[in-house]
């Protein structure tokens, strides 16, 4: 009750400071020199401080929302994600000397064979008007002297519930590079003691980043499936910074012929 009666004192103070500053506007061709100087001093010093709190929301509001799961998705999906780093923020936001196997959040993963370790892995936060993730992760290399480099984004139980081979998979990125490298993205999915493979190149020079996984194509036995994992494997990394704004995945069932 206390916390309604504030809301309504709060705006009431509110109307009354909007009217006073109305009625010396309207009043300020008659006013007194003297007084119209200090009242425009007032007005400064309170222009000022508006000016600080329009920035600051303008900025805040037009970030992507928190928590925010909408992206386009294709017709007749039954199931779709964005993980949990481009979603919110991570309680350890980033690391350097990346060693390998370690995992930045829940859900991903970083692998490598360096004998040294030159990688950093850091959450940021989107700023962009198109972005409708929250947030993006930011791989850093330098020196690498590794045979390969890969990102594994686990997927989550709804991802394999009624799971069938007349699935389409689908993976929607936003990538920037400093420089030229190619991605790809390795679908996993165990069942039993066997792994399904499959594996797309992502096309980095189209406007929209999309592959699709047919499982029409594997030997999966729909029966024991038990986990699921998407690898991004980026190939010559070497002193490159590889920004992935957004990574969305969805699923439906391919068309019957």
């Amino acid at each position: 009750m206390s916390l309604i009666n504030s809301r309504i004192l709060s705006r009431l103070a509110h109307r009354r400071v909007v009217r006073h500053w109305a009625a010396l506007a309207r009043d300020a061709g008659t006013t007194g020199l003297h007084r119209l100087r200090q009242q425009r001093t007032m007005a400064r010093e309170l222009r000022a401080q508006l000016d600080a709190l329009i920035h600051d929301a303008d900025n805040r509001l037009a970030l992507p929302l928190l928590g925010n799961t909408a992206f386009r998705k294709p017709h007749g999906s039954d199931w779709s994600w964005r993980p949990e780093l481009w979603r919110g923020p991570l309680p350890v936001p980033g690391m350097s000397s990346v060693p390998n196997g370690k995992m930045l959040g829940d859900e991903v993963t970083l692998f490598h064979d360096c004998h040294f370790s030159e990688l950093t892995l850091r959450q940021l936060r989107n700023q962009r008007e198109s972005d409708l993730a929250p947030y993006g992760l930011r791989l850093d290399v330098f020196r690498f002297d590794g045979s390969f480099l890969s990102l594994v984004v686990d997927l989550p139980q709804g991802a394999l519930d009624g799971l069938q081979k007349k699935h389409l998979i689908r993976m929607d990125t936003i990538v920037e590079m400093e420089k030229p490298l190619e991605i790809f993205a390795r679908l996993n999915i165990r069942h039993g003691p066997n792994t399904e493979q499959l594996v797309r190149e992502l096309p980095l020079h189209e406007s929209e980043i999309m592959v699709e996984f047919d499982l029409a194509y594997s030997r999966l036995n729909e029966k024991r499936i038990d986990k699921a994992w998407i690898d991004l494997i980026f190939e010559g990394p070497e002193m490159n910074q590889v920004t992935i704004r957004d990574l969305t995945f969805s699923r439906r069932p391919r068309a019957e012929l």
